[in-house]
């Protein structure tokens, strides 16, 4: 976790670039991932430089080895004049870094192609550069503290894109990957990736339960083909394979794709999906994959990418998605549709009511975690219904942590099934059988099956209720006539 003080100096780089004129969050993100970036790289080959020592072996290396080359290195331009600084980075560094296109270059490299550098002035890049290395030579001590780092500055984009896309709270993240549990082995997609959080997370939940255990080759596995993420925004597609790069995935799988449309063909191809796809957005009916249209014959985003996840996933492969609450309960031909594929012809598991104000500040919108398995022939028998009440944060715009969490609870009944057989829907989680699902139009909203329990209050008769009013008007007169006599004195 990140101190106050490291946040603090996360907070003074963000302001220097602020009052540099860079207001936009995201902006601001991607003129930082850059010189991370850039240092990054000089890492790399300093590391490289430590093996050759011990080896005596001779590597290759990112940067040229001559003059020119190492010149671009952020251990030898940092403590230069701000105007050589800037004169390096700006047309030597960064023209360097958009062409790197080898074979043994990172993901993040083929996004550079229209990148720009905005930063304004010397003075405001020798602060940032400063400011930085501060925090990586006495700060940031692994990747962990790296990727905390990135998830604070990802953290301050408080704004939702116009498709209704915004950033999952990591908790909410690292609950549905906990749900899922991952293994070293799976192959795991986010087809709406944004920043790469659910695979960060996925990612970090593989590392910390299986670590010590790892083979060479699902080292191999884990730094590649494990983690596939789409999106149509390259901003997004730059910050999510630096976020990734953070975590020690340095060739992931990140593609410019529009996911439902007929340019993704993919199918049966992963063992797990995590998403939170766009809400609002529509798509152009002739874009749309005709398969996706033969299970929900619709334009929204919604419900196309839960269609979609069907399509990819491998038999036997699952998925944990957010849903707008309308998903659950629309009462168009397309909703109905959608859900009768999931109860019907695959295996619902879980619809996780979550409070409204889990996604604030960007939204108050309703909205549901999905769980279910690809099966292609049914399994639904009973489908568990959770309403969690409480994420550990103030459900306001400032989303304060608080001691209210129901997370814990969740995770430990999700992964207890057969303990919730003898609940009753008068409680916080339920089993409802599929039959009675069926019998509700395939309704997935947990207020049509939660049965509230209302105590019986016993008033006293009327009688009663006057002469105990008639009591009190004497008391009350009694006291008038106390306060008239010490007035009167």
């Amino acid at each position: 976790m990140l101190t106050g003080e490291v946040r603090n100096k996360i907070d003074k780089i963000w302001s220097d670039l602020w009052a540099g004129g860079i207001t936009n969050p995201i902006t601001v993100i991607e003129q930082l991932t850059y010189l991370m970036f850039i240092r990054s790289l000089d890492e790399k080959d300093l590391e490289t430089e430590r093996f050759e020592a011990v080896s005596g072996e001779t590597l290759p290396k990112i940067f040229p080895t001559d003059d020119a080359g190492q010149a671009m290195r952020w251990s030898k331009f940092k403590t230069k004049d701000a105007r050589d600084i800037f004169a390096i980075v700006s047309d030597k560094v960064f023209p360097f870094i958009k062409t790197m296109n080898g074979e043994n270059t990172s993901a993040f490299t083929r996004y550079m192609q229209d990148a720009l550098f905005l930063i304004p002035t010397p003075q405001v890049l020798q602060k940032i550069i400063t400011g930085l290395d501060e925090l990586y030579e006495h700060d940031i001590h692994d990747l962990d503290m790296q990727g905390d780092l990135y998830e604070y500055m990802l953290g301050k984009l408080a704004t939702a894109g116009q498709n209704g896309q915004f950033r999952t709270p990591k908790h909410i993240r690292d609950m549905m990957v906990r749900l899922l549990a991952p293994t070293p082995d799976d192959r795991i997609c986010d087809p709406a990736c944004g920043t790469a959080g659910f695979l960060v997370s996925s990612a970090e939940y593989i590392r910390d339960n299986y670590e010590p255990t790892m083979t060479a080759e699902q080292w191999d596995h884990f730094a590649g083909e494990m983690f596939t993420g789409f999106d149509m925004d390259r901003t997004m597609l730059r910050l999510s394979t630096m976020n990734l790069m953070l975590h020690s995935i340095t060739h992931p799988h990140i593609d410019y794709v529009d996911s439902v449309s007929k340019q993704n063909s993919i199918t049966a191809a992963y063992d797990l999906i995590l998403a939170n796809p766009p809400f609002t957005g529509t798509v152009d009916a002739e874009s749309i994959h005709d398969n996706l249209k033969a299970v929900t014959d619709t334009k929204k985003t919604e419900l196309l990418f839960v269609a979609l996840f069907l399509r990819m996933l491998r038999k036997g492969g699952r998925c944990a998605c957010i849903v707008p609450d309308g998903v659950l309960f629309g009462s168009t031909k397309a909703h109905k549709a959608l859900r009768k594929e999931l109860v019907e012809n695959h295996q619902l598991q879980a619809v996780i009511s979550m409070p409204s104000g889990v996604f604030k500040p960007y939204a108050g919108v309703s909205t549901a975690v999905l769980v279910f398995a690809k099966t292609g022939a049914g399994g639904t028998d009973k489908v568990w219904f959770y309403d969690m009440k409480a994420d550990g944060f103030s459900l306001d715009d400032k989303r304060s942590p608080i001691e209210a969490n129901d997370i814990p609870d969740l995770l430990a009944r999700f992964h207890n099934l057969q303990g919730e057989a003898d609940r009753q829907p008068t409680e916080q989680s339920f089993l409802v059988d599929k039959a009675a699902i069926e019998a509700n139009g395939y309704d997935l909203s947990i207020n049509r099956y939660k049965e509230v329990e209302y105590e019986k209050v016993v008033y006293d008769p009327p009688a009663v209720i006057m002469d105990r009013l008639d009591k009190q008007n004497l008391e009350i007169a009694a006291k008038m006539e106390e306060l008239r006599g010490l007035i009167g004195e």
